[in-house]
C-alpha cells in the first residue's frame, strides 16, 4: 500500500465521511454479533452443537440474503446518502427491541426474527458503501481505497467484538447483561446514521441520467432487474469468475468457522466463558490476518494480476490447512486462523476491485447486492451442510481433507479459466494481421 496514494485518499473530505460511517457501523456490528454469540452459544446454561450453530446461521443469513437483489435495485434508484443515513437509525430502533427480548430470556422464533430484521436492513447499507466508493476516490486509487476502507472496516468489527467481550465482563453474561450490551450497540448505530447524514446530497449517486433506457425500465421490476443484472454479469467474464471464486471460498470458510466455534466451545475447553475467550482470540488473530492482507495485496497485484493473486491465495489455503489444521492443536489452529484471515481479505479485496472496475455505475448497486447475497448464502449453506456430519467437538479429519482438496482444485480451475479469458480478450483486441 503506497503511502502517497493513501494520503491522497484520506485527504479527501468526502472519503473521510464515508469511511467514518463505515467504521462506526461495522464496529457496532462486531459489538452486536459478540453479544448474540455469547447469548446463543456461550451462555453457561446453553450447550452448543453443530445443528444449533447451523440453525442460527441459517436464520440470520439465508433469509435476509434474499434481499440482495431487492437492495440492488433500490440503491440504484434511491439516493445512497439517504440509505447510509437511515439504515443505521432503523437498526438502532430494532436493536432496542431485540434487547427487550433478551432481557425477558427469549431465544425462540420471535428473537431470531428480530435478529433477522437487524441484519437484513444491513444489506442496503453494505451494498451502498461499495457502490458509493468510486464516487469519492479516483479510479486508479480503487485498489488501495478498497484495501484501506474494507480491511479497516473488518478490523474495527473485530475491535467492536472485543469491546463487546469487555462489556460482557462488566455487565455480566446473563440475560440482563446482554441486554445492556445491545443498548450500547443501539446508541452506536444511531451515531453511524448521524455521520452518514453529513455527506453532500447527490454526491454518492446513482446518476440515473447515465443509465440506458433499459436500466430505467428495470428499476420498476425487481425480478426483471435481477435478470438484467445477471445477464450483465454474464457478458463480463472476469466479474463472473470473480463472483464464483468468492462464493466458493465463502462456502469452505463457513465450514471452517463452524468447526472453530465447536472446537472452542467443546474441544479446547469445557468452560463456556473460557470457550468464548478462545473463540474471540481466534477471531482476533483472524482480524490480524485481514490487516496483513491489506498491506500485502496492493503491492502484490501491482506485480501480478488480481486473478493470479486469488489463485495463489486459494492454493495457499490448501497447504495451510494441511500443516496447521489437521493436528487439531489449539495453537496451530490459531496460526491457521491468521492465515485464513489473509486469504479471506485478500480474495475479497481483489474481487471488490474487479467488480468496481468492470461494472458500470448504473448496474453497480445490483451487482454488489447480488455479490453480498452470494457472500452470505454460501456461508450459511456451508454451515447447514456441515452440521449433518460434524461431531459436537468439531474434530473431523475427513472434513478437513475435503476442504484441502477443494481449495487445491478451486485454485487450479480459477487460474486456468482467468488465463483463457485474458488470452481471448487480448486476441480480440489485437489488430488483424494482413
Amino acid at each position: 500500500m503506497r503511502a502517497s496514494e493513501l494520503r491522497d485518499i484520506v485527504g479527501g473530505r468526502d472519503f473521510r465521511r464515508l469511511y467514518a460511517t463505515r467504521l462506526t457501523s461495522q464496529m457496532t456490528d462486531g459489538l452486536f454479533q459478540v453479544a448474540l454469540a455469547g447469548y446463543v452459544f456461550f451462555s453457561p446454561e446453553k450447550q452448543a452443537s453443530a445443528s444449533k450453530a447451523a440453525a442460527a446461521f441459517a436464520v440470520t443469513l439465508l433469509p435476509y440474503s434474499a434481499l440482495g437483489p431487492f437492495a440492488g435495485v433500490f440503491i440504484d434508484r434511491w439516493p445512497r446518502r439517504q440509505i447510509l443515513m437511515w439504515t443505521p437509525i432503523i437498526r438502532a430502533l430494532m436493536v432496542l427491541g431485540v434487547a427487550g427480548l433478551v432481557a425477558s430470556g427469549s431465544d425462540g422464533v420471535v428473537f431470531f426474527l428480530g435478529v433477522l430484521l437487524v441484519l437484513g436492513v444491513n444489506r442496503f447499507f453494505l451494498a451502498s458503501l461499495s457502490a458509493a466508493l468510486p464516487h469519492v476516490v479516483r479510479r486508479d486509487h480503487l485498489v488501495t481505497a478498497n484495501a484501506f476502507a474494507v480491511t479497516s472496516g473488518t478490523i474495527i468489527a473485530f475491535v467492536g467484538a472485543g469491546v463487546g467481550y469487555l462489556l460482557r465482563l462488566v455487565f455480566g453474561a446473563d440475560h440482563h447483561g446482554t441486554a445492556l450490551i445491545l443498548i450500547c450497540a443501539s446508541g452506536l448505530f444511531l451515531l453511524a446514521g448521524l455521520i452518514g447524514a453529513s455527506q453532500r446530497r447527490g454526491l454518492l449517486g446513482p446518476h440515473l441520467e447515465e443509465a440506458p433506457a433499459q436500466t430505467r425500465e428495470a428499476l420498476g421490476n425487481v425480478l426483471h432487474g435481477l435478470a438484467d443484472g445477471a445477464r450483465y454479469i454474464k457478458r463480463r467474464r472476469p466479474a463472473a469468475l470473480a463472483l464464483g471464486a468468492i462464493a466458493f471460498h465463502r462456502f469452505l470458510y463457513g465450514v471452517i468457522l463452524i468447526m472453530t466455534l465447536l472446537l472452542c466451545r467443546n474441544a479446547f475447553t469445557s468452560d463456556a466463558d473460557d470457550g468464548l475467550a478462545k473463540f474471540a482470540l481466534m477471531l482476533g488473530v483472524s482480524g490480524a490476518g485481514y490487516f496483513a492482507a491489506a498491506l500485502i495485496t496492493p503491492p502484490v497485484v501491482r506485480r501480478i494480476s488480481k486473478e493470479a493473486w486469488i489463485a495463489w491465495l486459494l492454493g495457499g489455503s490448501a497447504a495451510g490447512m494441511v500443516v496447521l489444521g489437521l493436528p487439531f492443536n489449539e495453537t496451530l489452529w490459531a496460526v491457521g486462523a491468521f492465515a485464513l484471515g489473509v486469504v479471506s481479505q485478500g480474495v475479497k479485496l481483489c474481487v471488490d476491485t474487479i467488480l468496481q472496475e468492470s461494472i458500470d455505475d448504473a448496474y453497480r448497486g445490483r451487482v454488489f447486492a447480488v455479490y453480498d447475497m452470494l457472500f452470505n448464502t454460501t456461508f450459511a449453506a456451508a454451515a447447514a451442510i456441515a452440521a449433518t456430519w460434524l461431531p459436537a467437538d468439531g474434530r473431523s479429519y475427513a472434513t478437513l481433507a475435503l476442504i484441502v482438496l477443494a481449495y487445491a482444485l478451486g485454485a487450479a480451475i480459477y487460474r486456468t479459466a482467468t488465463v483463457r479469458v485474458a488470452r481471448a480478450a487480448s486476441q480480440s483486441s489485437s489488430p488483424a494481421i494482413r
